[in-house]
């Protein structure tokens, strides 16, 4: 009688997933992106330790975490980004020889939901604005971070990786030299922009770090990571009233003041580093009937 042919025992992802976050930050992926992909296998790597199943990257076990992950009450974009860890993970364990087969290839992510998100009105861009008014170092510098972002739809972590290098206000440009996917551009800004960063940067000489190279300082002495950004730009949309405030918001906000102004889709890509123009309908849906209502006044077909 035959024997069956034993199937091999299941990787150790654990002593894996340092080695594929080497080859991210390798390839020159952001640290941004290696911590999400690190993240979602652990937390794959989390759940069948509970769910006391063998952690196998094949389709069953992954589905099955994707799907009790969305039950838990998870958004569909998180899911979708622990998928996405996997599937990436999945692959290179195949391009390094540590697996055999992929067996997540063809493996679906969960649908994302599309979510409106609302942006600011007008006049809750000038209460934003008029919180940040000051004479204090901080004031100028968050006051130049918001007329940034409102202009520019230039995003939180491009906002954070500035350097002095990257602001020519002769030119009246502001460098992204390491976008989203890896692609730098340069971002026009007015001279209303321009004179609050010259303003922020005059301030800045007498600051501990004025020194440095990174553009904002924070407090005591050091620069303005993600989380400080986060933490400032909300302590000022509570001051100005603004509910359920993310940095994010100012880059659809952005956007939407971008086509509502009739500037061009082109140009909005362009500025706003987006590849595809996809990005546009998903950033500016709040105010589309807006625009095309405001269209449809200004072409006024009715008049036969």
């Amino acid at each position: 009688m035959a024997r069956r042919k034993k199937s091999p025992p299941p990787l150790d992802l654990v002593h894996l997933l340092p080695s594929w976050e080497l080859a991210l930050r390798a390839e020159r992926k952001s640290p941004a992106t290696v911590k999400s992909y690190g993240d979602g296998v652990r937390k794959f790597i989390e759940w069948t330790g509970t769910a006391d199943v063998p952690p196998v990257l094949d389709k069953p076990t992954v589905n099955r975490f994707v799907s009790e992950l969305l039950d838990a009450g998870a958004e569909a974009a998180t899911a979708r980004s622990r998928h996405l860890a996997l599937r990436r993970f999945s692959a290179w364990l195949v391009e390094e020889d540590e697996a055999d087969e992929d067996l997540l290839l063809g493996s679906k992510p969960p649908k994302l939901d599309r979510k409106v998100i609302n942006s600011l009105t007008e006049a809750q861009c000038a209460a934003l604005l008029k919180a940040c008014k000051g004479k204090d170092l901080r004031d100028r510098r968050d006051e130049a971070i918001v007329r940034l972002m409102l202009e520019t739809g230039i995003r939180a972590g491009e906002v954070c990786d500035l350097t002095t290098d990257s602001v020519n206000l002769t030119s009246g440009t502001v460098t992204v030299v390491r976008g989203k996917g890896g692609k730098g551009r340069v971002v026009p800004i007015s001279d209303q922009t321009g004179r609050t960063i010259d303003r922020y940067l005059r301030a800045r000489r007498a600051h501990l770090r004025s020194g440095s190279r990174d553009l904002w300082v924070g407090d005591r002495g050091k620069t303005l990571a993600y989380y400080g950004l986060h933490k400032t730009l909300k302590w000022r949309a509570d001051l100005a009233g603004i509910p359920n405030f993310t940095p994010h918001v100012l880059r659809h906000t952005a956007a939407s003041r971008w086509l509502a102004a009739g500037g061009s889709e082109g140009g909005l890509m362009a500025v706003a580093g987006w590849s595809t123009r996809d990005m546009i309908d998903r950033y500016a849906a709040d105010t589309a009937s807006a625009r095309a209502a405001e269209e449809a006044r200004r072409l006024n077909l009715g008049d036969l």
